[in-house]
């Protein structure tokens, strides 16, 4: 088994060929950049995959699995050539006879994965295999290969990082539409047997159209481009985008990253959905919600309890689980995602209170004088919520109880509604630490925020990227070491002024 003390410098982990199970990989990938924190780890994917992984912070190189590396001679001479970067230790993610021995040719002297699909003789680190892929969540099926070989693996939500540059393209290509904007994915490569309907999927967008007055984006590949047409001939509404075939993989996730709901089949969109943390409205027909199903900030999945279903087919004639999902009740579940309040989300240090470094102790907490002028915004309509970065938790420098008691302060007294806080170092690149806008999504879906309407009050960079990354408006308080930011909307002396400027322009 891998043991941590016998480190050795170059990881190559298989990783897996359909998107969405690569999605699932996430947390597993993640898991293996902290135990390995000295090593160098490459990843080898199919290249309709590697997008997934762009800038991705648990991995140092990506290797692309040649497509023509199909006959025995191909494999031979693609094998050779990982053979010379010196690879010590291969971690099978991927499931197929082909993972093993790509790795076997390679000369890896540690190869670890489940024995399944007859590979166990080319393994060194064999993985029993007694059919978890159909009895756990394939999260957990990945993580759970990683523990089994004595690699620690907690589990964490999948997070697809995007740029910012990413984010404000994908935002200016939605300018034109109206919010709320639904975003429809009604492919699924798996089969036909998880595709819900086109019709319905049209009867859905006009009927969000009509109720809400926002807009559709109908989603895909060229292979849903013939659906997409039989989906728009049925829409008598006229505020739709159509992306099918127009999006490369990175554009993709961006676009839904940026939309309000996305209502999607079980699929690599309906993955990229949650992995992003936009709220999903999730069909399944033919395949199990307990074994791929969304694990996100806000996901609503439906599917009915057929006898035949999940059959796991990738057709079917009948399609009796997806014929009993009606029109409304899948409407009904998007009405519950649509964000309708606003918020003004605040810095906790150097903003809300003197910023002394790492605050451990109530007695240290400063409050600045006129705090209390935040009320004015709570009478205004708007929430107020808090969201902090508390690396120190990590680091051992702050006790993490005693944060909670500090920001329970904000809510107790001063009437704040939620107070989030991330309490990971930066090295450990999660969805939550600003600017990454993970603390935003979680507010969002528990308190149905609009982050369009909403502002970001902060005294750091960090802060106005969060705002800028989550589509809210910033505002740079000077009461910490930042006396100006080129992208900040407005600048304030302190909290009140920050109260005016936001009655003023809302």
């Amino acid at each position: 088994m891998l043991k941590k003390e016998d480190l050795k410098p170059r990881l190559l982990v298989r990783g897996v060929n359909w998107i969405g199970d690569a999605v699932m990989t996430i947390p597993s990938l993640r898991a293996l950049r902290r135990h390995f924190k000295e090593s160098e780890i490459s990843l080898l994917v199919k290249p309709w995959v590697a997008p997934l992984f762009y800038d991705s912070p648990y991995i140092d190189n990506l290797i692309l699995y040649p497509r023509e590396a199909d006959s025995l001679t191909w494999k031979w001479r693609f094998a050779r050539s990982l053979k010379r970067e010196g690879f010590s230790k291969a971690i099978l993610l991927q499931n197929a006879f082909d993972a093993a021995l790509i790795a076997f040719l390679a000369g890896i002297p540690e190869r670890m994965g489940y024995t399944r699909d007859l590979r166990g003789c080319l393994l060194t680190d064999r993985i029993p295999y007694q059919n978890e892929d159909r009895r756990i969540h394939h999260i957990d099926y990945y993580l759970e290969l990683l523990r089994r070989a004595g690699i620690p693996a907690q589990y964490s939500r999948p997070w697809i990082r995007l740029s910012l540059s990413e984010r404000l393209e994908a935002r200016r290509r939605l300018s034109s539409l109206q919010r709320p904007i639904l975003a429809i994915n009604p492919g699924a490569a798996y089969g036909s047997a998880k595709r819900w309907f086109p019709e319905r999927f049209a009867s859905v967008a006009d009927t969000f159209m009509r109720f809400t007055g926002g807009s559709v984006v109908l989603l895909g590949g060229d292979r849903e481009i013939e659906i997409t047409k039989e989906i728009r001939k049925n829409i008598s509404g006229e505020d739709i985008m159509i992306l099918t075939g127009k999006t490369n993989l990175r554009e993709l996730i961006a676009i839904i990253s940026e939309c309000d709901v996305l209502l999607s089949n079980d699929s690599g969109p309906m993955h990229i959905g949650y992995a992003v943390g936009t709220p999903l409205v999730a069909l399944f027909g033919s395949t199990s919600p307990e074994l791929t199903g969304p694990r996100g900030f806000m996901d609503i999945v439906i599917k009915k309890h057929i006898d035949c279903s999940p059959c796991f087919k990738r057709t079917c004639e009948k399609m009796t689980c997806m014929d009993a999902i009606e029109v409304e009740e899948v409407f009904d579940a998007i009405k519950k995602l649509i964000p309708v309040e606003r918020a003004v989300f605040f810095d906790r240090d150097g903003t809300l209170c003197r910023d002394k470094g790492y605050l451990n102790d109530l007695s240290g907490l400063e409050v600045f004088g006129d705090i209390n002028e935040l009320e004015k915004l709570r009478k205004g309509g708007f929430k107020l919520i808090g969201v902090s970065n508390q690396s120190g938790i990590a680091r051992g420098l702050v006790d993490e109880e005693n944060a909670k008691r500090i920001n329970a302060v904000f809510m107790e007294r001063y009437g704040f509604d939620d107070f989030y806080y991330c309490p990971h170092a930066p090295d450990e690149h999660c969805e939550c630490r600003k600017p990454e806008p993970g603390m935003l999504l979680r507010a969002r879906a528990e308190h149905n925020i609009d982050l369009k309407k909403s502002w970001v009050v902060g005294d750091k960079d960090s802060d106005i990227m969060l705002a800028k990354a989550s589509g809210a408006r910033s505002i740079l308080v000077m009461t910490g070491e930042l006396k100006d930011h080129p992208e900040a909307d407005h600048l304030a002396a302190n909290l009140s002024e920050a109260v005016r400027i936001i009655l003023t322009e809302q």
